[in-house]
């Protein structure tokens, strides 16, 4: 039958064609089909046939077609057929189908859908015939049946895709339906709303599918989103993956979950999902950029109402795999960095503030979320690694340090503003350790980035940029070794860059040079070639690169390391350095670098005195160089000894200088020298001598040397005693001054005999061992010492542009400082009494003694480190300090100043010294040691020194020191006013305030330190204004930790109205005092600027609760009830501190301030209070348009306390100030008359430019106030509720003039007489001035 309808097809014979098609019952035209399909023989040609035979203007002929196309869905949904076949077939029923009349084409969609709700479609082919057949129904114009009623085409269209996306599917055909609609949907016209319906519809679907079916469905979802609903289609996604991770991180934290029908989702599987759905997106962007935008767009509207939904580790991690696509990388890395710093910003404001704490009970943290995307790249997220490590640069290189690099006090800052762009640094430097971890491809590619900004920034602070160079090389050694040509190539430009970065770098990559004997090599020879550099950076850089390369190469035989100074990660390079290099081969390549180093001894002091300063490091860590350094110091020495015993002085100091031209230079710093032999000396005597006693020749040959020293030191020191000034060439009549080159010389020497003063001293003490012969000369040096001290003190006192204001840097070690201050303020022992008596007779040695130690402290406070052995070791510098301060401590509690000072003569009293020393050193412990703070604090309580370190309470400890220091300022306070020490008061203020930021301010310790505090500022009238600062700052630290201090504030408001007056004279305040403190010399303006600081900081949380309030106000999500109470709870917040707020403005602008600091900053806090005030109000004006609530009823209390408290009080206080001008400009006026002509010009125009100036807050006011009002009038019409009732329309405007004076003024011109009349003409020429100036200054501030 089939050979015949063909070949009645192909005769051209339509009626014969249609009879024998008729002759055909329903099953045979589906069988002969099915064969002929089977078979895989002219099937397409059998349908043209059949389609030829079945003319649609006939209903027999649309009813066979009909069954034609009942047939093909399910035969081409079977299987069965070839693919090319099952093409041939959609592709001819698809051209036919728009032939079909609309009811045909309605009945086919039904079936269609019929088969789709079954689950009967297997490979979904049929789909693009589904989709022809709808948009066909979609243009048909004849009305089709639909239930009981009729529908048009579209009509009935958007029917049947409602009844698709609604039906309820049995679930292992979910993905498979969800597919059918996004396929359906791609080649349907679909109208906004049908769409956003079935993107919805097929979001919703995500959580009941497996995890692998999401990635292909979201492909579709994304292409679907070209017609639109991009940002549902993407809020969808990440909302999805947000909630993932969510609830994989609880199942982690409580891996057994009670809940045993949720099912643990495994964690690679659920990371591959996410990376393959990234790359789709990312695929997606690539050819609609749309698409990149709208995800940018919708992440930055989140990031304003919920920060923790917007960037959350899928969001970030996606928009870093975007970034690597340069049209939007600027805009992405903007937006991260922008969210970065402002969610460092909020912590810290959160951090600051107790209220604000309360609100926000769940503080967000955007560096951990990006440090988790780190961790979660590790499965295979490829794609994500390139935008990390981009972003990790950016961030460094946005927020470098800004100080010079050389010390630790760039990162130490406590500036607000400067923490954020910190913390910003510190995580780009920790995205790029992590990176490089986790990702070992990328590895060569971040170190060569960082070696790359070492060598290329040297300008500017690269301290960064090593330390993660550092942290890299300690955290994988071995893959240097891989990049080791880079390092080599670092290695050629060392001569180029300061000495810091130099040494900074060379410490970084000093592991390879231990593991590959190429870049060693290349690095001696480039520092062979800087030793005889012209530069002086390059000579300086040499020396530092071969006295690295002397520590760490030990000689074996050499001591062990243990005390080493200088903890550097070469344990973490797994090789054995023997093993490369045996140990003659290392003892002649050191013996080689000490021959090259001998060479530096004959350069500039700088290369010299890098030498002497790194020598002692070089001992410890290669105790077999011992010798070889030793003679190379003794033969140095002699050079400028005289070994005669009666030659005065002892030292060549005229060899020590160099003249060039008229100038004079140090050409060896004598003094370091003999410091570098003491420490050297001090440490071979303690250390190799006792380990060496086997080989007597050895013994005997370093005897020699350990004599010749000795005997050397010994007979330096007598000599030293008995040597005068004169004999220096030094008297007190000596010119020091820096202009002659006399007076260079003469500073130069008197340096280095102080500074060997010093190095003797020290050498003194240490081998006196408590004789008192010892002590005795110990004190003749430092009376040596202290002579010069004394004269350039004196001199510099009298030329202030001398550089002897600066104190010359203390050659006493950190290590010996410590102990001479145990010995002499805490040392008990019944031997040492009498030898130590000597040292204590000397007040001013023991004032010498505490003022080194605060030098020292002060020292590693700004560098992190300081001079002398153990200076860069920061657990040795960590224990000394713990030693120094416990003598301090015991020091100032045990000897009050005022005992002490009754016998003084001059200078500051050891006590105080004291007490400065305790200061800097708790700052110090907090900036550098912030993690040992519990063992420092355990290290002053003497009582429980055995304690365990587990158990160490920092509050409680804290508490204790705290009270300490209590005692002393309230016996400050308690003392006579003669022996009230102001110094000392500011000091004991400042240490209160460094120590309670160890309190935990929820502790009842905090608690009893705030009430103190209050209790000390109600009782003592103190009337020292820097005092009286200090203590009014501390209170307020401790109040916002505990709770907002806008009751305290108002408290000080009314006592500073009290205290200073009423603008109108005629009324008297009631006298109300809260605080003693606030008094006559102090209420204006140290109390009042400093309340104003306070209400400013309070105004800046009021404004950043309503910015949040914003945007949580244009949050439309699901969670909008649990958005609603936190909305309510921030506006209750906000009314209620600004409510406080009016009530302290309501007091200060009712107070007759002085003109000056204090008015001009009341002028401009009101303005940024009404501006305040405004943005409350814009809030509801747009709540009222979003919802129809009604405004609540505290903001129309609060509405009517500035309509009652403070508007008007503030056009009286405008008032107020321009009759304060007036009258100042009318006094200037009267001493007018008394001037010369010349001078009354400058007088005028001086204090008219003081007017002008603190005026100038004046219209700003004005126009804050009367925004104000204007949006109250657009929220009372909104809400319909009167608000302006409670404000009244001020008559003073244009705040110049005064109704009721011009009334007087105009009386008064009536009565007065005459002779007068120039007296009145006078007064308004006074004035003229002042209105014609007006108009100017606006001008002015128009351009």
């Amino acid at each position: 039958m089939a050979q015949r309808i063909l070949a009645l097809a192909a005769e051209e014979a339509p009626e014969r064609l249609q009879e024998a098609l008729q002759s055909l019952g329903e099953g045979e035209l589906g069988d002969m089909v099915t064969r002929q399909a089977l078979k895989g023989r002219e099937t397409a040609a059998l349908l043209r046939g059949i389609f030829k035979g079945s003319p649609c203007s006939q209903r027999s002929g649309v009813l066979r077609r009909l069954q034609v196309y009942k047939h093909c869905v399910p035969l081409v949904e079977s299987g069965d057929l070839h693919l090319g076949k099952v093409s041939e077939i959609i592709g001819l029923l698809m051209l036919e189908a728009r032939q079909l009349p609309g009811h045909a084409l309605a009945e086919l969609a039904i079936l269609f859908v019929d088969v789709i709700k079954g689950g009967n479609l297997s490979n979904g082919k049929s789909l693009e015939l589904f989709s022809t057949v709808l948009t066909a129904l979609a243009s048909s114009k004849e009305s089709l049946a639909y239930g009981k009623g009729e529908l048009n085409g579209e009509e009935f269209k958007k029917q049947l895709i409602n009844t698709l996306c609604s039906s309820k599917y049995v679930p292992f055909c979910q993905l498979h339906h969800a597919l059918v609609r996004l396929k359906i949907s791609q080649d349907i016209p679909l109208s906004a709303e049908e769409l956003q319906f079935v993107v919805e519809k097929v979001l919703r679907m995500f959580s009941k599918l497996d995890l692998q079916e999401i990635p292909p469905l979201v492909y579709q979802l994304l292409l679907l989103s070209a017609k639109g609903s991009k940002k549902t289609v993407l809020e969808g996604i990440i909302v999805f993956f947000n909630q993932l991770d969510k609830r994989q991180k609880e199942e982690q934290r409580v891996p057994q979950s009670v809940d045993l029908e949720v099912a643990t989702m495994p964690l690679d599987q659920l990371r591959h999902v996410e990376g393959t759905v990234i790359l789709h997106i990312v695929s997606v962007i690539n050819l609609d950029q749309d698409l990149g935008e709208e995800l940018i767009r919708h992440l930055k509207t989140e990031q304003q109402k919920d920060p923790g939904k917007a960037l959350c580790p899928f969001s970030v991690a996606l928009l870093l795999s975007v970034a690597v696509k340069h049209r939007l990388q600027e805009q992405i890395f903007d937006f991260l960095k922008t969210s970065i710093t402002r969610s460092c910003k909020d912590l810290q404001f959160l951090q600051a503030s107790k209220f604000l704490q309360d609100l926000f009970p769940q503080q967000y943290d955007v560096t951990t979320v990006i440090l988790e995307v780190v961790k979660n790249s590790a499965f295979g997220w490829d794609h994500v690694t390139q935008g990390l490590v981009d972003l990790g640069f950016s961030l460094m290189e946005s927020y470098e340090p800004k100080k010079p690099f050389g010390g630790k006090a760039a990162d130490t800052t406590y500036g607000l503003s400067k923490m954020p762009a910190q913390q910003a640094c510190r995580l780009g430097a920790s995205i790029l350790l992590e990176t490089f971890k986790v990702h070992e491809p990328i590895r060569s590619d971040i170190l060569e980035q960082v070696l790359n900004r070492v060598l290329t920034k040297a300008a500017s602070p690269v301290s960064h940029f090593i330390d993660l160079l550092s942290n890299i090389v300690v955290s994988a050694p071995l893959v240097l070794q891989t990049s080791s040509s880079k390092v080599t190539e670092t290695f050629d430009n060392l001569s180029f860059l300061p000495i810091d970065t130099v040494q900074g770098l060379l410490r970084a990559v000093q592991p390879l040079l231990k593991v590959s004997m190429s870049v060693r090599d290349s690095l001696i020879l480039v520092l062979q070639k800087a030793i005889f550099s012209r530069q002086l950076d390059a000579r300086k850089a040499a020396v530092a690169g071969f006295l690295l390369l002397l520590r760490n190469f030990k000689i074996l035989g050499s001591l062990s390391s243990s005390q080493c100074s200088q903890v550097i990660g070469a344990t973490q390079v797994q090789a054995d350095v023997h093993a490369c290099y045996n140990s003659a081969a290392n003892e002649a390549f050191c013996l080689e670098i000490l021959g090259s180093l001998r060479r530096c001894l004959s350069q500039q002091a700088d290369v010299r005195l890098m030498l002497y300063e790194g020598f002692y490091d070089v001992l410890r860590r290669n105790s077999q160089l011992a010798n070889s350094i030793m003679e190379t110091l003794l033969s140095q020495i002699k050079q400028y000894y005289l070994p005669q015993p009666d030659l005065l002085p002892p030292l060549k100091l005229e060899g020590c200088i160099m003249a060039q031209g008229d100038q004079i230079f140090l050409q060896e710093p004598l003094a370091h020298l003999l410091c570098c032999i003491q420490h050297c000396l001090a440490w071979y005597k303690s250390t190799v001598h006792l380990c060496q006693g086997a080989e007597d020749d050895e013994e005997e040959e370093d005897v020699g040397f350990e004599q010749n020293f000795e005997e050397m030191l010994e007979s330096v020191t007598r000599r030293m005693i008995k040597s005068e000034l004169e004999d220096f060439e030094l008297d007190k009549s000596a010119d020091f001054s820096l202009s002659s080159g006399v007076g260079v010389k003469n500073n130069i020497y008197a340096i280095q005999v102080m500074g060997i003063c010093e190095v003797l001293i020290e050498y003194n003490f240490n081998i006196g061992n408590f004789s008192k012969n010892k002590f005795e000369d110990v004190l003749g040096l430092f009376t040596c010492y202290n002579k010069l001290s004394e004269i350039l003190k004196e001199k510099a006192g009298k030329n202030k542009s001398t550089l002897g204001n600066k104190t010359a840097r203390s050659f006493l070690s950190m290590g010996f400082v410590s102990t001479l201050l145990t010995a002499l303020f805490r040392d008990n022992a019944q031997g040492h009494e009498e030898s130590l008596a000597v040292l204590r007779s000397s007040t001013e040695f023991l004032r010498y003694a505490v003022s080194v130690a605060l030098q020292k402290v002060q020292q590693l406070e700004e560098t992190g480190q300081t001079d002398g052995p153990d200076g860069q070791n920061p657990e040795k510098m960590f224990q000394n300090l713990c030693k120094i301060t416990r003598v301090l401590l015991w020091r100032y509690t045990s000897i009050p100043t005022v005992v002490e000072e009754s016998g003084k003569k001059k200078g500051k009293s050891i006590s105080l010294l004291c007490l400065e020393g305790l200061l800097r050193i708790f700052n110090t412990v907090q900036q550098l040691y912030a993690a040992r703070i519990p063992q420092f604090l355990q290290a002053l309580d003497i009582t429980d020194g055995d304690a365990e370190e587990t158990d160490i309470n920092v509050t409680e400890k804290a508490a204790f020191q705290i009270r300490q220091f209590q005692r002393s300022l309230v016996n400050q306070f308690s003392s006579a006013e003669d022996d009230f020490n102001s110094k000392e008061t500011q000091s004991l203020i400042t240490v209160l305030s460094t120590l309670s930021k160890l309190l935990d301010p929820a502790s009842q310790q905090f608690l009893q330190f705030l009430t103190w505090t209050v209790k000390i500022c109600k009782e003592n009238a103190l009337e020292d204004i820097a005092c009286c600062k200090g203590l009014l700052s501390l209170l307020f630290s401790l109040h916002v930790l505990y709770k907002s201090p806008v009751s305290l504030l108002r408290e000080l408001a009314q006592d500073i109205h009290a205290c200073l007056g009423d603008i109108d004279q005629d009324i008297e305040v009631e006298s109300r005092s809260h605080f003693a403190i606030v008094n006559a010399k102090t209420a204006a303006p140290t109390v009042c600027l400093l309340v104003l600081g306070q209400a400013d900081k309070v105004l800046e949380e009021v404004d950043w609760l309503i910015k949040k309030l914003t945007s949580l106000g244009s949050d439309t999500s699901e969670d909008s009830s649990q958005a609603s109470n936190q909305t309510q709870a921030l506006e209750k917040g906000v009314i209620l501190q600004l409510g406080t707020l009016l009530t302290v403005y309501h007091e200060l602008v009712q107070t007759a301030l002085p003109a000056g600091s204090c008015v001009d900053t009341l002028l401009r806090s009101l303005s940024k209070t009404y501006a305040i005030l405004t943005s409350l109000i814009k809030h509801y004006i747009q709540a009222c348009r979003s919802t129809s609530n009604t405004i609540p009823g505290r903001l129309e209390k609060l509405v009517k306390l500035s309509g009652s408290h403070l508007t008007p009080q503030c056009y009286s206080f405008i008032t107020y100030v321009q009759n304060i001008h007036s009258e100042s400009l009318s006094f200037v006026e009267e001493k007018k008359k008394k001037k010369k002509k010349e001078d009354e010009a400058a007088a005028v125009s001086t204090v008219m430019a003081k007017v002008l100036r603190e005026t100038k807050p004046i219209p700003n006011l004005i126009f804050a106030i009367e925004q104000y009002e204007k949006f109250l009038i657009h929220l009372s019409k909104k809400s319909k509720v009167n608000l302006m009732q409670y404000m009244k329309l001020s008559t003073s405007r244009d705040f110049r003039i005064n109704a009721s004076m011009l009334d007087s003024a105009l009386q008064e011109h009536n009565t007065e007489d005459a002779e007068n009349e120039p007296d009145n003409e006078q007064s308004s020429t006074a004035e003229q001035p002042d209105e014609n100036q007006e108009p100017k200054k606006k001008r002015r501030r128009k351009k």
